[in-house]
């Protein structure tokens, strides 16, 4: 009996495929700096979690722009840094990133992967941060990225409700 190889593998196509697949990164369900859940009222402490840069996956990869149309910028490990669990609705919340006015982003990803916040320099502070109503109960996915890849910068991530 004469063995047949199918001719998909030949000429490299089966390396061509794999090295496809694990060259494409995917976006994790786990984090960086692990998880935080909010409810109604919740103590300041409970929405401020510290991280820090250094990833050089483009967050425009992600999304290039938000719902609000701004440009979703700056440079992230493709798994999220931080995931935040409403266990609410809440109706207005601010999140800023505190690096010492280093030029940081934020990539906010909704529940339903659509609902997607950018932000970028907060006031004259180079420091990123996303203000906005209609936060709905759900996971989010947050990235805290930086203008230039792979640059290194420690933070501290404030959630407040409004």
């Amino acid at each position: 009996m004469k063995y047949c190889r199918p001719r998909l593998l030949h000429g490299g196509w089966l390396l061509a495929i794999l090295t496809a697949i694990t060259a494409t990164p995917v976006i994790a369900q786990t984090a960086n700096f692990g998880s935080f859940n909010l409810s109604t009222n919740f103590d300041p402490a409970q929405g401020t979690v510290q991280g820090f840069t250094g990833g050089s996956y483009s967050l425009s990869a992600i999304i290039n722009r938000d719902r609000d149309q701004k440009a979703c910028i700056g440079f992230a490990d493709p798994q999220p840094d931080h995931i935040m669990v409403l266990e609410k609705d809440f109706s207005q919340l601010t999140i800023q990133v505190d690096s010492n006015n280093n030029d940081t982003t934020l990539l906010i990803q909704g529940p339903d992967n659509t609902m997607i916040r950018c932000g970028d320099d907060t006031g004259k502070s180079k420091d990123a941060s996303v203000s906005d109503r209609n936060w709905k109960r759900g996971t989010y996915r947050i990235w805290v990225g930086t203008f230039n890849p792979g640059v290194k910068q420690d933070y501290t991530l404030k959630v407040e409700q409004q």
